[in-house]
């Protein structure tokens, strides 16, 4: 893993595997700190006491709190890209292959809530450090290429709709999922019920894929 996605000051392979271990060290502990407090109220200090590490170190592979900010994103998104790639959903029916692919996203997004956190708080920052990542467009690439064949392979068998956008899909797949974990706490209250409970969550699971299930397929393919 590269020390630092913007300005690497060591090149990754002359890293050791205990510079490695501790690397990640520090972007798994830095992103609870920002997914918790943000960019403005994470400390490098608590960091570091939390890593059993030193600012100096820290430092040492990240050039400023800004730059481990950045590194954390770019590993938040790494990380569920480089599981989605092991669904092996090419050698799965494109209905089978969409309902899959949605299932995962529901199901990462509620087990990685810091994940959505730090997808907030940079929209709250109108993606003003994605914006320096050099690697963010082709890091999330994949996702939309494998979206792209499920469609293409649905629309050859038939079974899906045309005319529709694999990029379209993938943001209305997101947004179904990404809901979920980010507003769970005032839906619950709002509406007096706890959308946390197992029931709920494998029920409202299940209605994610069907809905999109529902949108991509042709009239004679819902059942």
């Amino acid at each position: 893993m590269s020390a630092n996605p913007v300005a690497d000051p060591i090149a990754p392979a002359a890293l050791s595997t205990e510079a490695e271990r501790t690397i990640a060290d520090i972007i798994a502990v830095a992103t609870a700190e920002f997914a918790e407090k943000g960019l403005a109220g994470a400390r490098i200090d608590e960091i570091a006491e939390r890593t059993r590490t030193s600012k100096r170190m820290i430092y040492y592979y990240f050039k400023s709190k800004e730059e481990l900010y950045l590194a954390v994103l770019e590993e938040a998104y790494r990380a569920i890209r480089a599981i989605e790639a092991t669904l092996d959903l090419e050698h799965l029916a494109p209905k089978e292959a969409l309902r899959a692919l949605v299932g995962f996203t529901f199901d990462y997004q509620r087990a990685n809530p810091d994940f959505i956190r730090l997808v907030m708080n940079e929209n709250m920052h109108k993606g003003e450090y994605l914006k320096k990542s050099p690697n963010m467009r082709v890091l999330n690439a994949p996702a939309i290429d494998a979206l792209r064949d499920i469609y293409r392979r649905g629309l050859a068998d038939g079974v899906f709709r045309k005319g529709l956008d694999p990029l379209d899909l993938h943001t209305s797949i997101s947004a179904l999922a990404f809901f979920n974990v980010s507003n769970q706490h005032t839906f619950s209250l709002i509406f007096d019920v706890d959308v946390t409970s197992e029931a709920r969550v494998k029920q409202r699971r299940r209605n994610v894929e069907d809905m999109v299930l529902r949108y991509v397929l042709k009239d004679d393919h819902l059942s």
